[in-house]
């Protein structure tokens, strides 16, 4: 197998931004696979595959992160958890279930 290395900028477009809910998600789908997922803001970069890392980004709506990701899937998980944030906009978008 060969070494991958992979790189996504995404930007957090949901109101609520990178909160428990989606950053629990993108764990889960990071562990998924072979490669190191780190996420980059600014200066700052964290595991992939920690929710607590991923908390202390404090992602919120506008603010731009890179994605980097090394090991045999590389691409892979670049393409899947760049693909995820991009679900994080519809769950704003849900209508309000709650009873009135």
């Amino acid at each position: 197998m060969t070494h991958q290395h992979a790189t996504r900028r995404i930007v957090i477009k949901n109101q609520q931004g990178l909160h428990a809910r989606p950053a629990d998600a993108f764990v889960k789908l990071a562990n998924q696979f072979q490669a190191n997922v780190e996420i980059e803001r600014d200066t700052l970069r964290v595991s992939g595959k920690s929710i607590l890392d991923l908390l202390t980004l404090v992602a919120e709506q506008g603010v731009q992160l890179t994605i980097i990701a090394d090991g045999p899937d590389a691409e892979a998980a670049a393409d899947a958890l760049a693909a995820l944030v991009d679900t994080f906009v519809e769950e704003d978008e849900q209508p309000d279930t709650q009873p009135d």
